[in-house]
């Protein structure tokens, strides 16, 4: 319940006040430029990044390797994409650290955590 107040309420709230200090600070069409640009390039970065781990993953099933790793970077491409897509600073920062190899490098065992977390409390099930 709190992840859902905190992503449809305090995220926006955030992002409308960096808008509006934004705007003030550099202008309006600066700032709805730079929201632009930064969707386009987060869709294009995304879209190479998740071909990459993509072909990742086959690569590595057809080793016979469960692609673990991989699956959980092309999972953080789809997110970083996603929050690049969205308008906002705030997001774009999430997204960008999503999207760059090393800062997911770094956070691949917190996430594990967390998934593993999730799965022990039944939060998430594998079916196999």
């Amino acid at each position: 319940m709190r992840f859902i107040i905190l992503l449809f309420i305090v995220i926006p709230a955030i992002e409308i006040g960096l808008f509006i200090l934004s705007g003030k600070t550099i202008g309006v069409l600066p700032t709805v430029g730079l929201i632009i640009l930064t969707g386009i390039v987060g869709a294009y970065f995304a879209k190479k990044q998740g071909l990459e781990a993509l072909r990742r993953v086959q690569n590595e099933l057809r080793s016979g390797i469960p692609p673990g790793n991989a699956m959980l970077d092309g999972v953080c491409i789809l997110a970083g994409g996603l929050l690049l897509l969205t308008p906002g600073f705030l997001t774009d920062i999430m997204g960008l650290l999503l999207l760059l190899p090393v800062s997911r490098y770094a956070m691949r065992p917190f996430l594990l955590k967390l998934i593993k977390k999730w799965i022990s409390r039944k939060q998430i099930y594998i079916y196999r």
